[in-house]
């Protein structure tokens, strides 16, 4: 593992971040296909032991699900983020809201399901217009001065969001999507991400750029993937026709499909950490593995360039 020393933290952090949506298993909600309990136990050893230290979380991934999971299988040692901001009904209906009700009531389930006093990094997970953001940051900050939070973080955010949380927070985490086809939301923050700590969800695109999401792949109903509206099937075919077609330059360069992308996240942004939801040791053995070979801005470019062009 390679680790980054970020000023506002005591200890060195890992450019990979595990993505606790992975684990969630049956509980449904925001996760990736079923996964028993002793496999989500076996693979969070597997990633502290193959030193990832960071664990990222949410409590819609599974419906509480991941948090659990993590409360029971991580070390102490282990740095946690959660978040708040997207609850669910008794129905299991998704509500987004960033009510401070809600939010001081969402943090202190998440305390409890994580077994912890403290949460590491604490995010809001989405701007809701509903709510100005400095109303829920409040309720946030007071967490962190009672000893509840260790540090702040927006996730999905955008520039309007992130100067009004200022007046109320010192925002030390940034986190948003960014994957080969999808740029805009930390292009969107200028230079904003560089003086935090940033991470990028979505490295893969949910799969795609790992080349396991094939034409013919169908998926259980635990899957987001089932159902989901952002799951678009026209979008995801043209998705994976591209992704075929960066395979097919890849080798020209020595590399593979998820080295490139690993490294477009890294060095050509420049990010802190990636956030990976793995499913396996074996994938966590290949993406550590996969971090040895440092690619320059440079060379990412000529990739760009060919795969822009390809015919």
């Amino acid at each position: 593992m390679i680790y980054r020393n970020i000023a506002a933290f005591h200890s060195p952090l890992p450019v990979i971040t595990f993505g606790g949506a992975s684990i969630s298993g049956e509980g449904g909600g925001y996760g990736f296909g079923v996964m028993s309990e002793g496999e989500a136990e076996r693979l969070l050893k597997a990633a502290w032991e193959h030193g990832i230290t960071l664990f990222d979380t949410a409590p819609i991934y599974g419906f509480g699900l991941s948090e659990e999971r993590l409360g029971k299988y991580l070390p102490k040692e282990a740095m946690v983020i959660s978040k708040s901001g997207v609850d669910w009904h008794e129905t299991k209906r998704v509500n987004m809201t960033n009510s401070p009700v809600h939010t001081e009531r969402m943090l202190h389930e998440s305390l409890k399901r994580l077994k912890r006093e403290v949460i590491d990094i604490y995010m809001i997970h989405w701007p809701d217009s509903k709510y100005d953001i400095r109303e829920p940051l409040a309720v946030i900050k007071k967490a962190q001065e009672e000893g509840k939070i260790k540090h702040i973080g927006l996730c999905n955010t955008n520039l309007e969001d992130l100067a009004r949380a200022r007046e109320v927070c010192q925002v030390e985490v940034i986190q948003s999507e960014l994957n080969l086809f999808n740029s805009a939301p930390f292009d969107g923050l200028k230079d904003e991400w560089k003086e935090t700590f940033s991470m990028s969800w979505g490295t893969f695109d949910k799969g795609i750029l790992t080349g396991r999401v094939t034409r013919e792949r169908k998926y259980d109903k635990s899957d987001s993937r089932h159902s989901a509206p952002w799951w678009n099937k026209k979008d995801v075919l043209k998705k994976i026709e591209r992704t075929e077609q960066l395979k097919n330059i890849l080798p020209e360069f020595g590399l593979s499909l998820q080295e490139f992308c690993l490294h477009y996240n890294l060095y050509y942004y420049g990010l802190s950490t990636v956030l990976i939801g793995f499913k396996s040791e074996a994938d966590i053995v290949q993406m550590t593995s996969n971090l040895q070979q440092k690619l320059m801005r440079e060379r990412i470019e000529e990739v760009l360039v060919l795969w822009n062009n390809y015919e």
